[in-house]
């Protein structure tokens, strides 16, 4: 797969399809590989009609590290932002959306689709945002707004997401422990078979295994705070896609989302979590091609 000069870092990217064909961008989560994004839906994409591209993240992945920054403290992130205080990070979500345009500038893609999940989907509405010129629509899928009225994940969703190896892990320490956050963070009513768990987190294991990257990326999560008033200004037609049964970010907050964008449209999805399971491929990628065309 190549690397991209974009937004003055080094992206790792990959694409799908014909590039004739509108562009849609993919924009994966926390910590979260391109990998994650499952090839069925790209290939869903693809049949669709659509040239798919998907990145790592800055901090993860084959992407650029930034472990000069060190790792953020939290505690005093979360008490900054509670005073209402902006507090200092590696970097921002701005920045990360920033990479996401930067990336189909350096690609020569004038305008795209952008689909988010979870932290990407935060990412792409600050495209949205701060990039409205790059985008023909948006999809942010089991997202939220930064709104701290929203309900919280559920303990033992948010317990088993922060429960993370150490960097110096072997594969046999980390399995359980990306199996046990599956199990809790996953969709109720399509659980994926152990077997494609395993083979999914050994695949990323020996692609990448950098932990302390989503340490920083949680502290650009945490410190953009409330999303909403810049939301209210969006004017991308956009699709809002989540599960009704999502433990790590409640429906709550998607439809928090829905209401903060003017004129988007939600979609909820009775038994998925915060997962992409495969049982739901062809509706994702049916509600995303429907939105963009």
């Amino acid at each position: 797969m190549p690397q991209i000069q974009a937004n003055g870092i080094s992206l790792e990217y990959e694409t799908h399809g014909d590039p004739k064909n509108p562009p849609l961008l993919l924009v994966m989560g926390l910590g979260a590989q391109l990998t994650l994004w499952p090839m069925e839906l790209v290939k869903a994409l693809v049949q669709r009609g659509y040239y798919v591209i998907r990145h790592d993240n800055r901090d993860i992945g084959l992407s650029q590290k930034f472990s000069e920054h060190g790792v953020p403290n939290f505690k005093r992130v979360a008490l900054l932002r509670m005073l209402g205080l902006r507090p200092r990070t590696p970097y921002s979500l701005g920045d990360m959306a920033d990479d996401a345009a930067g990336l189909l500038d350096a690609l020569g893609i004038a305008k795209a689709h952008v689909v988010g999940a979870s932290m990407g989907g935060m990412i792409v509405q600050l495209m949205a945002v701060n990039h409205p010129d790059k985008l023909l629509s948006m999809t942010s899928i089991m997202s939220t707004t930064g709104n701290r009225r929203v309900p919280p994940a559920r303990p033992e969703a948010m317990k088993a997401l922060l429960n993370r190896a150490p960097a110096d892990a072997t594969l046999e320490q980390v399995l359980p422990i990306g199996l046990h956050v599956n199990r809790a963070i996953g969709s109720p009513a399509y659980p994926a078979s152990e077997e494609r768990l395993r083979a999914n987190i050994t695949r990323d294991f020996n692609r990448s295994f950098f932990p302390e990257g989503a340490a920083r990326q949680i502290s650009a999560i945490m410190a953009d705070g409330d999303r909403r008033k810049r939301l209210a200004k969006v004017t991308t037609p956009t699709l809002v896609i989540h599960g009704a049964d999502d433990p790590l970010v409640p429906v709550e907050g998607g439809r928090d989302t829905a209401a903060a964008i003017p004129g988007a449209k939600l979609l909820e999805v009775p038994g998925m979590g915060h997962d992409l399971p495969l049982e739901l491929v062809d509706r994702i990628a049916d509600a995303i091609a429907g939105h963009a065309k």
